[in-house]
């Protein structure tokens, strides 16, 4: 980041993740800047990269990919070559909506969104049968207890 928040970037950040369709005159309602002054803002943030993309959020289950799978990865080899590999599947697989390479026993984590277990029989298969992998063992949600997209934005406060 370029620049540090201030308490009105922060302000704008936070009703833009709760409603990425709140309108400028909205925003300069609630912030107590101009429209011209939050859309300047909202432009610098873009660029900057804070602001990385303004979405729909759907409900899975509302449209049959109501079983989140996590899936625990573990590899014997960690060269680069096996890794472009590993990283190619993952992203030609749509039901693949988070991958993260982590740090103890298990090296990578992949959370899927699928609508059965045989569609996520069929990843499994795909990556198996694609990546050279030491153990692969998935974990079944059973029901989301919380999900949010919305950061904790009082943590960046830059008060002094």
């Amino acid at each position: 980041m370029s620049r540090k928040l201030d308490d009105f970037d922060v302000k704008i950040l936070d009703l833009l993740q709760h409603d990425a369709t709140v309108t400028m005159a909205e925003l300069s309602e609630k912030t107590g800047l101009s429209a011209n002054a939050c859309w300047r803002r909202i432009r610098i943030l873009e660029s900057d990269g804070v602001i990385q993309n303004r979405v729909t959020l759907l409900n899975p289950q509302k449209i049959g990919l109501g079983i989140t799978v996590f899936v625990c990865i573990r590899c014997a080899e960690h060269s680069q070559d096996w890794l472009d590999n590993f990283l190619k599947i993952v992203n030609e697989s749509p039901e693949v909506i988070e991958f993260y390479r982590l740090a103890g026993d298990i090296d990578y984590l992949l959370k899927l969104q699928v609508a059965s277990i045989h569609d996520y029989d069929r990843l499994y298969k795909k990556l198996v049968s694609r990546v050279k992998l030491t153990d692969v063992s998935a974990i079944f949600s059973m029901e989301e207890l919380k999900h949010s997209t919305i950061l904790p934005l009082s943590q960046t406060s830059q008060k002094k």
